[in-house]
């Protein structure tokens, strides 16, 4: 049974966009291994508060890693 946990910060994904990032992650795994495992791939969206998330020794919040794509 696969479990893919995925981190992302708090309220980064709204409902909707949850639903269909678990429903695209199953979609890959049962696309590189098996159909069959559909129904027992396990998908965990973990939501990280702001300031408890680390790059290179700085912690960072969701700001922080927007101003870091835009560049």
């Amino acid at each position: 049974m696969p479990l893919i946990e995925v981190k992302v910060f708090k309220d980064e994904l709204n409902e909707g966009q949850s639903e269909e990032l678990i429903a695209k992650i199953t979609d890959a795994v049962t696309e590189v291994t098996s159909e069959k495992l559909r129904d027992v791939t396990w998908v965990v969206i973990e939501e990280v508060k702001d300031g408890q998330w680390g790059v290179g020794g700085k912690a960072l919040g969701l700001p922080d890693v927007k101003a870091l794509m835009a560049s």
